[in-house]
């Protein structure tokens, strides 16, 4: 798994289909920590669809930069470096895209190959989800319902998530914060509530966000 405070990589499992000439292309995408996660998967794969001609793949994982791709059989550079480009086009880490070809009886060319292996990594890719991983602080402050509505109000102004919120003889927020944004957030927890309370960090953990969604 990658150790950077940001990075991009895919929510979920997924499998997409297209098909061009009657050749069928299967994409099978999942989100992996380690390299032996990705083989793992891969072999997976190509005991599912043993019967395939093909079994194509390519993988990244951000730790140790390790990257691999083959083509399987499919004439050199036409199917392994294409998924291998769609990943990187994406800037998408720690996953693995195999790509299951069942022949249509009709040869597609170099170039048609290269645009289908494409367009099945591409596809597989969307279908799972990008997102971006980011990590956050995760800051506890406490304060009176009087100042429920004011908290509320400027996180959101700021562009602060609250996560939870725990309603007792008082009110805890506990709100998430990237890393560089924290001295920020603190700073403005002291100023709304006039330095009566203390906000302290609780935990640090990845959060995660679609990417293209409002906000990012």
């Amino acid at each position: 798994m990658s150790k950077k405070d940001i990075y991009k990589t895919v929510a979920r499992e997924s499998e997409t289909l297209i098909v061009e000439k009657k050749s069928k292309f299967i994409s099978h995408v999942k989100p992996v920590d380690n390299e032996a996660d990705a083989l793992e998967y891969l072999s997976a794969i190509r005991s599912r669809y043993a019967d395939a001609r093909h079994n194509v793949y390519a993988y990244v994982i951000d730790e140790n930069n390790i990257f691999r791709y083959s083509d399987d059989g499919e004439p050199s550079g036409t199917a392994g470096m294409p998924v291998l480009d769609s990943i990187r086009k994406r800037g998408i880490v720690d996953v693995v895209v195999v790509i299951t070809r069942y022949f249509g009886g009709t040869l597609l060319g170099t170039g048609g190959l290269v645009r289908a292996y494409s367009a099945s990594a591409q596809k597989g890719l969307c279908q799972s989800g990008i997102i971006i991983r980011t990590m956050c602080d995760i800051i506890a402050v406490g304060v009176g319902y009087d100042m429920v509505g004011k908290i509320q109000y400027t996180l959101a102004k700021e562009g602060f998530d609250i996560e939870d919120t725990v309603y007792a003889d008082d009110v805890t927020f506990y709100i998430s914060s990237p890393k560089e944004k924290t001295d920020r957030l603190m700073a403005v927890l002291v100023d709304i509530t006039g330095g009566r309370s203390t906000p302290k960090k609780v935990d640090r953990r990845y959060k995660d966000k679609e990417e293209n969604s409002n906000g990012d």
